[in-house]
């Protein structure tokens, strides 16, 4: 385990995730947002088969016996992908990407709902108390619905189900780790997300009108690719538990990178909120390591997301003292 560099790389990674959203962002709606998607696919997959070839793993990435279950994955990618691109064309990148951090509280649903995991009061607590922070975001709009425009209100639809199909994502991604590999995993992924984007080129798209758009758009492409590449890389140094709760890192690149580049200043209600949803999937996130690390020590051989009949329950509140030594 090395801390520091893990923790670098993680930091890094959301880094360049947001200077991938400030880029697609910056191109806003001057070009269908189809086109964007395929070109950051295309030019994700220059630094992503270089990584992956230098590791020897190329040819692992198109051998699976779960073709199904990468489809369903690559769906999750699709609307997501999509959405968020949509999202960051009419809303701020601060409000977009505090928006996104609902995924580990939606995650927290969907493992219930389709993995049939265990969900506690604790937990459910911490979504309920992540989706108030939301709706303190929305205050603002509650009281003033002239400054509710469509556009925004398209926005707001957008990242909400961005933030669900991260969510999903997840989930799908729990279930493919057990027996595909990373690279698997992360190409077919962005093979599928073109494929997928090329079903829009009737509808509007347009060559680049500058030597800079291209760059625009290339740069959309590597930065989402090296992020995905260091994000993995990142997890080779320090358990996922630890690492999960530096994605929220990606509110500081928000809202520095949304004001040199756009001049926008996030607003009380979305500062607070962003607050509100981060300490409540750091929560989760914590409790996750907790609970996990107990399965572990009270029985090593079971599955770590398995609660047996006969185990306590770890997140029943105490009801002794503890003892004095």
């Amino acid at each position: 385990m090395n801390v520091v560099r893990a923790v670098s790389l993680k930091i890094a990674s959301t880094l360049l995730f947001s200077l991938m959203g400030a880029q697609a962002r910056y191109l806003g709606t001057a070009y269908p947002v189809g086109e964007v998607v395929f070109f950051r696919s295309l030019f994700a997959l220059l630094p992503v088969l270089i990584w992956f070839g230098l590791r020897s793993q190329l040819r692992a990435a198109f051998h699976t016996n779960r073709p199904a279950d990468h489809l369903v994955r690559g769906i999750f990618s699709v609307v997501g992908i999509f959405c968020m691109f949509g999202a960051l064309a009419r809303l701020p990148l601060a409000d977009v990407t505090a928006i996104a951090f609902l995924a580990p509280l939606i995650t927290v649903i969907f493992a219930f709902i389709f993995l049939k995991e265990q969900v506690h009061v604790y937990r459910w607590s911490a979504v309920a108390f992540g989706f108030s922070g939301i709706i303190l975001m929305l205050v603002p709009h509650f009281g003033n619905h002239t400054a509710l425009t469509w556009t925004m209100t398209v926005g707001l639809g957008l990242a909400f189900v961005n933030a669900f199909t991260s969510g999903g994502a997840t989930i799908q991604i729990r279930r493919l780790t057990a027996t595909e590999t990373t690279s698997s995993i992360v190409i077919l992924m962005t093979l599928l997300v073109m494929v997928a984007s090329l079903v829009t080129l009737p509808f509007g798209w347009r060559m680049p009108g500058s030597w800079f758009d291209w760059a625009i758009l290339f740069g959309i492409g590597l930065s989402g690719g090296l992020g995905q590449i260091v994000f993995t890389e990142s997890y080779r140094y320090a358990p996922a538990s630890f690492l999960a709760s530096f994605d929220y890192t990606a509110m500081i690149w928000a809202f520095l990178l949304g004001y040199l580049i756009f001049g926008e200043l996030p607003t009380v209600y979305v500062i607070g909120g962003a607050a509100i949803v981060a300490t409540a999937g750091i929560f989760v996130i914590l409790r996750e390591r907790y609970l996990g690390l107990k399965r572990l020590r009270d029985n090593p051989i079971a599955p770590a997301a398995v609660i047996d009949e006969g185990e306590s329950d770890p997140d029943a509140p105490v009801t002794t003292l503890p003892k004095v030594a």
